[in-house]
């Protein structure tokens, strides 16, 4: 989980020159397995998060395509932001489990985008499905992955 308020940030930045590329620089360091991929935050709500990664040299594989573990940082990394902007801060989440099926080569930048709804009433503990669609820069769907979050109430403090 990021140390930084990230829908905050997101907010206060997005329409700065390079606001969006400081704020989702500072995200991929909150979490530094994200500094494998050169995803950028393009869009952030509650419910709807996108995001998109060029193919650079590192993310490739042996098929100058963008490598399936590449595409599953780009969704777990869309995903997180997500979260963050959905789960009330009197809840935490932490990624349970994830599929993810690869529909498609996956060439040039990837374009991903993230959905969540959340039940009116949070529960105490629920597992929570977030759907991520991974497009091509044709809008070709090449892998959709569902990330399921364990969502709990935050202990009290006392």
């Amino acid at each position: 989980m990021p140390a930084i308020d990230l829908p905050s940030a997101y907010r206060k930045l997005e329409g700065l020159p390079l606001g969006r590329a400081a704020v989702s620089r500072l995200y991929r360091t909150a979490a530094p397995y994200f500094l494998t991929i050169p995803a950028q935050l393009r869009s952030l709500e509650p419910g709807r998060a996108e995001a998109s990664m060029p193919a650079v040299p590192w993310t490739r594989n042996h098929l100058g395509t963008v490598h399936a573990i590449a595409q599953c940082n780009l969704a777990e990394y869309v995903m997180g932001a997500l979260a963050e902007a959905t789960i009330p801060s009197t809840h935490r989440w932490i990624p349970r489990g994830m599929t993810i099926d690869y529909l498609a080569k996956a060439a040039g930048r990837l374009h991903a985008e993230a959905t969540l709804l959340l039940p009116d009433e949070p529960a105490d503990k629920q597992e929570l499905p977030v759907e991520i669609r991974i497009t091509d820069a044709k809008g070709v769907e090449v892998s959709h992955a569902q990330i399921r979050i364990w969502v709990t109430a935050r202990p009290a403090r006392g």
